[in-house]
C-alpha cells in the first residue's frame, strides 16, 4: 500500500517523521510532500532519509515534469498530518499554489487531514466552516486532542499521537470498524464532564480535582464516530471540540437539571463529572469573616447532592444507555461491580486512584465492567481510553 504524507508548517512537524515510521512498520510504502513552510522545521533531506528519497518539496525542482500528478495518481491514501489552519483553507476552497496542494487537487484516493494549531486558530469559525466543507466532500477529518500546546495556550488543536493517525488511516483503508468510521452515525450523546463547584459563600468553595480531561477526550472520540454530542461541564481550564454542544454549569443541582433536560433527547449518557455528593446547606452572601463569623467558618453542615448517574440510569428507557465512572480508593472492579447494579447503569468505567495520579493526568488505566464482562486496559493516553470505551458502546 502507497501512503503520501503532506507536511506543513507547523511546529508538530516532526511528528510526521513518527508517522512515517509508523506506516512502514505496518509495511506500507510512504512518500512524502512538504510546503516550502515545512522545511522550516524539519529539512526534506530527513525525510528523503526515511523515505529512501521519496521526499519532494517544490513543482519545479524535480526531474518529474509534473510531480503533483505522478505522486497523486501513485497513493492509494494521501494523509496530511500536521495539517495547518493555512493548507485546511486552501484545501477546502481548491487553491492549488504549491506542490502540496496542487497534489491534493489531483488525487482521487481517499484524503486525511489531521489539523494541528493553536486552540483559538481552531475554533475559529473559519476554520470550523473549512473542516465541514472537507468532511461533506469526504476527507476523514482526524480531530485534534486537547493538552497543553507548544504556544502554552492549553485546548484542542493538539496533533493525535503518530500511532493513532496511521491507525485511523489503516482501519478506514481495511474497511475495518473503528470510532472514525462513524460508528455512531446518528446517535446522540450525554457526556457529563470536570467537577462542580459547591459554593460556602460569594468567595470560598467545595470542589475536587476533576479537570475534565477524560470527559473532553470522550466527547472528541463520540464525534469522531459520528455522534451528535452535548457536554454538560463544571469549571474546566481546558477547551471541548468545537464540534459540540458545551452547556456550562457550576454546581451539582445545575448539572443534574442540564443533564436531565438533555438525556430526554439522547441516545447515551456518558457521566464522567465528578461530581460532589455534598454541598454546604447554606452558601452565605458575601464573604464569611475571621473574627466575626467563626462559628460557620468552623461548623458547616453538609447535606447530599442529587445523584445524577443514579438518576439518569434509574429513568433510561430500553432504548437508551447509561455509562457511568467510579472513581475508587481500592478494589475498584469489586466496588464497580455493585455500584453497577445500584445505578441501574448498563457500564461503568472503573479506577484506582489510591493507586495512581489520575486527576489531571493525560493517562488513566481503567476496566470496563458490565454485567456479564470485566475488560482491563493497561495504561494509557485518555484520548486513547476513550476510543475504547466508544469502540465498546458502539458494539452495544
Amino acid at each position: 500500500m502507497n501512503i503520501l504524507v503532506g507536511v506543513t508548517g507547523c511546529i508538530a512537524a516532526y511528528k510526521a517523521c513518527e508517522l512515517i515510521r509508523s506506516f512502514q512498520k505496518a509495511g506500507c510504502d510512504v512518500s512524502v510532500v512538504m510546503t516550502q513552510a515545512a522545511t522550516r522545521f524539519v529539512g526534506v533531506e530527513t525525510f528523503r532519509a526515511l523515505t529512501q528519497g521519496q521526499a519532494k518539496v517544490s513543482l519545479f525542482d524535480d526531474a518529474d515534469p509534473i510531480p503533483h500528478i505522478s505522486l497523486a495518481e501513485q497513493a492509494d491514501a494521501m494523509v496530511i498530518a500536521p495539517c495547518t489552519a493555512d493548507v485546511c483553507a486552501k484545501v477546502a476552497c481548491g487553491i492549488a499554489d504549491d506542490l502540496l496542494t496542487s497534489t491534493v487537487l489531483a488525487c482521487t484516493c481517499p484524503l486525511f487531514i489531521a489539523p494541528a494549531m493553536n486552540v483559538h486558530m481552531y475554533e475559529n469559525a473559519a476554520t470550523q466552516a473549512n473542516l465541514e466543507v472537507l468532511r461533506s466532500r469526504g476527507v476523514h477529518v482526524i480531530a485534534p486532542d486537547a493538552g497543553y500546546l507548544a504556544c502554552g495556550e492549553v485546548g484542542a488543536g493538539k496533533l493525535p499521537a503518530p500511532e493513532r493517525i496511521s491507525r485511523a488511516v489503516l482501519a478506514c483503508l481495511d474497511g475495518r470498524s473503528e470510532a472514525s468510521e462513524q460508528a455512531l452515525a446518528g446517535k446522540r450523546i450525554l457526556v457529563t464532564s470536570g467537577p462542580t463547584v459547591e459554593p460556602i459563600d460569594d468567595v470560598r468553595f467545595i470542589s475536587n480535582r476533576s479537570s475534565g480531561k477524560m470527559g473532553a477526550a470522550i466527547a472528541a472520540a463520540a464525534l469522531d464516530a459520528g455522534a451528535s454530542v452535548t457536554v454538560v461541564s463544571g469549571p474546566v481550564s481546558i477547551a471541548y471540540d468545537a464540534r459540540a454542544e458545551v452547556v456550562s454549569v457550576q454546581t451539582a443541582r445545575e448539572m443534574r437539571d442540564a443533564a436531565c433536560t438533555a438525556f430526554s433527547n439522547a441516545d447515551i449518557a456518558i457521566c464522567v463529572a465528578a461530581v460532589a455528593d455534598y454541598r454546604p446547606e447554606r452558601a452565605h452572601a458575601g464573604k464569611l469573616k475571621k473574627g466575626a463569623d467563626d462559628d460557620a467558618l468552623s461548623c458547616i453542615r453538609m447535606v447530599p447532592n442529587p445523584d445524577i448517574l443514579s438518576e439518569l440510569g434509574h429513568a433510561k428507557r430500553p432504548d437508551q444507555m447509561v455509562v457511568g465512572f467510579a472513581a475508587e480508593a481500592g478494589e475498584a472492579e469489586a466496588h464497580a461491580r455493585e455500584k453497577l447494579a445500584r445505578k441501574g447503569a448498563d457500564l461503568i468505567v472503573a479506577n484506582d486512584v489510591s493507586a495512581q495520579d489520575v486527576f489531571g493526568s493525560d493517562e488513566d488505566e481503567v476496566s470496563f465492567v458490565s454485567e456479564h464482562a470485566i475488560t482491563r486496559l493497561a495504561r494509557m493516553p485518555k484520548p486513547e481510553v476513550a476510543r475504547a470505551l466508544i469502540a465498546l458502546i458502539a458494539k452495544g
